[in-house]
């Protein structure tokens, strides 16, 4: 057990009071919490420096550099919280699933799962399988003290799309064709990609994690009506398979606003937003009972300081009536993004939003 966690195996003890997990709960705070989905990369020369020569798969799998990338944009920004470099199919390729993230395309399957006979390759991920992952949170969690550490894992739909269309997709038209065509194996294969997930927050939350967040990034190409019938269940069945540990459970994903209601509706604690639809908007779909995450276009930070400040507003001013609030990108840093202006951001949030 790392010594930043709690007897009880919840949340490590010195980030309890942090801004971030106040927010994530709902309750008041110094200032408005800030991280950004994608701090920890290419946005950054010391995070290429470090990556030099060393694939994106292998990077993930040295608890030293994964500690040092996780800690570079809490050093350089102050951000109030720090996610977990990694990828969604760590998980995956954890148990031997034939993939490789191939620059500039992304991940790419070597066998696509088509038939019912694939699935019998999605074994069960155990600690085991992902040593690297303790090692490395216990490493960060004595680094970081009083800043939380947010684990992640890609959704299952998100990791069916990857797995089933063998790489990166702007249609989805093999997974759908799965999903409408064959509903049952669709849902056995959601299902399991529902326990392999599951397992993996666990090791991270079990390692140190004060929160986790659930990327569902293609979940924005369903109709609500599909997600809920064919999406839905294997989401709840992960944030179910957390929910003991008393950690904040974030749910995000791109394009989603007219899922927002479902996705907190799948066991999340807090929402991600991202910039299309408005918080004070997103608060009403949600509905009560959840914090929001977001919601700033990445792209705004190409505008120039004054821009960012007054677009920063904006989203601050939507939040105001919000339970909880964390701001963040609506999606990820964009990796020509300048550094600074990161900082900047957080700094201006921090100002603006003291109470």
């Amino acid at each position: 057990m790392s010594a930043n966690v709690s007897p009880t195996g919840s949340q490590p003890t010195s980030t309890y009071d942090s801004a971030f997990l106040k927010a994530c709960r709902r309750e008041p705070v110094p200032h408005t919490p800030v991280w950004f989905m994608r701090q920890a990369g290419r946005s950054l020369p010391e995070y290429r420096k470090v990556r030099e020569g060393i694939g994106m798969l292998d990077s993930c799998m040295r608890p030293d550099l994964v500690t040092e990338i996780t800690l570079q944009p809490v050093r350089r920004h102050q951000v109030d919280a720090a996610i977990y470099f990694s990828d969604i199919v760590v998980p995956l390729k954890a148990i031997g699933i034939d993939l490789d993230i191939k620059p500039g395309v992304g991940p790419v399957v070597e066998q696509p799962v088509r038939t019912r006979a694939d699935l019998d390759r999605l074994r069960d991920l155990t600690p085991e399988d992902v040593p690297y992952v303790t090692e490395a949170i216990g490493m960060l969690t004595r680094e970081l003290g009083s800043t939380p550490l947010i684990g992640f894992a890609g959704a299952p739909f998100t990791l069916a799309s990857y797995l089933v269309e063998g790489g990166p997709s702007r249609t989805y038209e093999n997974a759908k064709a799965m999903m409408y065509g064959d509903p049952e194996l669709w849902a056995d294969l959601l299902d399991r990609l529902a326990e392999i997930t599951s397992a993996f927050l666990k090791v991270q939350i079990e390692a140190g994690a004060s929160a986790v967040q659930l990327f569902d990034s293609w979940a924005g190409a369903l109709a609500p009506a599909d997600y809920r019938r064919s999406v839905l269940p294997a989401s709840a069945k992960v944030f179910g398979a957390v929910a003991g540990y008393d950690v904040p459970r974030i749910h995000f994903g791109v394009g989603t606003g007219e899922l927002l209601g479902l996705m907190g509706e799948a066991g999340a604690d807090v929402v991600g937003v991202d910039w299309r639809v408005p918080l004070d908007e997103a608060v009403r779909r949600v509905g009560p009972g959840k914090a929001l995450q977001g919601n700033l276009d990445p792209t705004v930070l190409f505008a120039g300081r004054e821009a960012v400040e007054s677009k920063a507003q904006e989203v601050l001013d939507s939040a105001a009536g919000l339970e909880g609030h964390v701001f963040n990108l609506g999606h990820g840093v964009m990796p020509s993004t300048d550094p600074d202006a990161l900082t900047r951001l957080v700094e201006y949030v921090h100002t603006a939003s003291a109470r």
